[in-house]
Formats: structure tokens, sequence, C-alpha cells
């Protein structure tokens, strides 16, 4: 079942759980990617007192970071080192400024199209980290804004669980005082499609 827009609305901790075994997928000229969410970090909003330094949001509205202070249910794309494209989620409320990034994918549907654009056979390599997740389905930045509740980019529920889901603290973000210890990075536990930290 597709997700709504009332499925976004909950704040980054509480849509980052759900969208763990949830499924991200892709209908482009090309043909249907689709992938089991098994990795990802909430951003944005407060824990235990401190606000989270570690969001883009942290620093307030900015041209980049205008998606992400707009109404829950659509993509929020930038590039990192100049060369990888990351997806997130935006979830919450118009002006709370919170979202969830999609770290890895389980490849599901369209695995042959995945192993072209990521130039690989390797399944564990197609979707796990933020970079090769958005090549292995065809993301770039060009979909920063896309409502995730139309018909080219959208989440989906398949109800084929169940999705035990492990909790830890995030990962690659040392510049954020406080927020490098936020335990806001879920992963579905026992799966081989997570990223190695």
């Amino acid at each position: 079942m597709k997700w709504v827009r009332e499925d976004f609305l909950g704040d980054s901790v509480e849509t980052a759980k759900k969208l763990i075994g949830a499924v991200l997928v892709h209908r482009s000229p090309d043909g249907i990617t689709a992938g089991r969410i098994v990795e990802c970090e909430a951003y944005g909003g407060i824990w235990r007192g401190h606000e989270d330094d570690g969001a883009h949001a942290f620093k307030g509205l900015t041209p980049r970071t205008r998606v992400i202070f707009g109404e829950g249910g659509h993509a929020y794309l930038y590039l990192i080192y100049g060369m990888y494209t990351c997806l997130n989620v935006v979830c919450g409320h118009e002006g709370e400024g919170t979202s969830v990034l999609l770290r890895a994918l389980e490849p599901l549907d369209g695995i042959d199209l995945m192993k072209e654009r990521r130039h690989t056979d390797k399944m564990k390599l197609l979707a796990s980290g933020p970079g090769r997740l958005t090549q292995a389905m065809g993301l770039n930045k060009s979909f920063y804004g896309t409502d995730l509740t139309g018909d080219t980019l959208w989440i989906e529920s398949r109800n084929d669980g169940p999705y035990p889901v492990k909790r830890s603290k995030r990962i690659n973000i040392d510049y954020a005082r406080y927020g490098k210890s936020f335990p806001w990075r879920f992963t579905l536990e026992g799966s081989p499609f997570i990223t190695k930290k």
C-alpha cells in the first residue's frame, strides 16, 4: 500500500522507525526499481535537551534547506563530496525542519537495471550506502522537492514483515557536537545490506 501524506507527518524518529521495512519505488523511463529500506537516520528535533546540530536544518531556512521546512512527504536531495547524491524523506509538519536520510536498501525489483546503473553485479554493493542507493535507483538532484505521494517516486508498505529494528548512534557526523551522540540510526536487524560501521 502506497504511503499517503499522513504517513509522513510524524517526527523524524517515529518516521525513521516506520521506514524500516518499507519499500522505495522509482518509476523511470528505463523501468521500475524498488528496494526495501534497511537503514536510515533521523535528523532534526531535540534529544535530551539538545537541538540536532547534525541536521542540515539546524542553521535555519536557506535555499538549500527550503524543502525540509515544508510539509512531510517530499524528497530532499543534496550532494556530498561534490559527487554523491543523498536522498532524505521530509517528515513532520511545515516549519519543523525534520527529515530521514535513507542509507541502504535491499534490492527487490529492477535489479538488472540497478546493476547497469551501478556497473556491478554484487548485490550487497548495489544500494548499501546513501550514494550507491541513489545511483541504483536512478535519482539525482533534479528530484529535489519531488512529492513522495505521486506516481514517479514513492514509498509503500508490502506487509511481508516482521521487521525487527535495531537502534544505534548515527555515523559519519563527527562535526556535530551533540548530534554525533544521538541514537537515531535505525537498521533492519540481521540485514546483509546495511552499511558496515
